[in-house]
């Protein structure tokens, strides 16, 4: 195995994926809550779905959005969890290199795509709030269905020269990666060459999806708090305020870990390997098993056929 990981090559083979350096003892007990986690966000995201499929007065464009995250959040946490787990479990550790260059795509790409579905959320709230009689004759089933593709396309444009610049570096130092998964940046630093357009490239990514999504996020409740304040009751604001509720839950689930994440990788030096690893995965975990919690709890006309739909089979 030694030769393996010092021969010079330009692509190798394959990669190993190394784990949780220092704590490969505690693999099995970690392996615990990653399972947990991933068969909550499993069951909870299909339960979603489901509900949402069979109940017509849910079609409507923040369900449509919600399926969206659903469905996003479903391939984001099973790109890494099934080969996380083999790892755990069986110390299945190779991964091919055009595999990993794949899932660093798909990691990275629908990373992005759920960033862009939150905006779409935050869109949709700002006119049903500030514009709730044009609601339906703006975000027409036709109107989303564009959103969605559009997301998928920005995620797809701007993600796919990760791996591509990754796929020309000369791989000439080892070919074990320091994590649990082909991280775009633990990938690149086992290059024997210059790797700052990589890693200028990968920070601009970050600005453009979550910096400017958080933008324009923040800017679509800046409107909808100013359309909350002009309404004449207390409880009138706090109603309105409250359909937001489950959106901002969610996207504080999603950003404060990425945002974290993000800036711990730009200060890798000062933080230690195993953090960073196990923080990373835990990234692609909270929220796509905090989501359907969050809408669930938080939305009671989601609430109310979920209840129905175990009352009815409990009878």
């Amino acid at each position: 195995m030694s030769d393996l990981n010092t021969t010079n090559f330009t692509n190798p083979f394959i990669f190993i994926l190394l784990g949780i350096p220092g704590l490969e003892a505690a693999h099995v007990w970690i392996s615990i809550p990653f399972c947990t986690m991933y068969t909550i966000a499993i069951l909870g995201n299909v339960i979603i779905l489901f509900i949402v499929k069979r109940e017509p007065s849910l079609h409507a464009p923040m369900y449509y959005f919600l399926c969206m995250l659903a469905v996003t959040d479903l391939v984001l946490c099973t790109c890494t969890l099934p080969k996380t787990l083999s790892i755990f479990w069986f110390n299945s550790r190779e991964v091919d290199f055009s595999a990993c260059l794949t899932q660093m795509f798909f990691i990275h790409c629908f990373f992005a795509l759920e960033s862009g579905i939150f905006l779409a959320m935050a869109f949709d709230r700002y006119v049903a709030i500030c514009n709730p009689l044009r609601h339906s004759t703006i975000l027409t089933n036709s109107v989303i269905a564009k959103i969605g593709l559009a997301g998928v396309l920005r995620g797809c444009m701007i993600v796919l020269p990760c791996p591509l610049l990754a796929r020309q570096l000369p791989y000439c130092r080892t070919n074990i990666i320091p994590h649990l998964f082909c991280e775009h940046i633990a990938v690149v630093k086992l290059a024997c060459t210059d790797i700052r357009i990589n890693s200028y490239y990968g920070l601009l990514v970050a600005i453009l999806v979550i910096g400017l999504d958080v933008f324009f996020i923040a800017v679509s409740y800046i409107q909808i708090l100013r359309a909350i304040f002009r309404l004449p009751t207390k409880d009138a604001r706090l109603k309105t305020f409250g359909t937001c509720g489950s959106h901002l839950c969610a996207i504080l689930a999603f950003y404060i870990p990425g945002l974290f994440s993000v800036i711990t990788y730009r200060i890798g030096d000062k933080v230690a390997l195993h953090f960073h690893v196990l923080f990373g995965n835990v990234c692609l975990l909270v929220s796509p098993m905090l989501n359907p919690i969050i809408f669930g709890v938080r939305t009671k006309q989601i609430q109310d056929r979920l209840l129905q739909l175990f009352t009815h089979k409990g009878t």
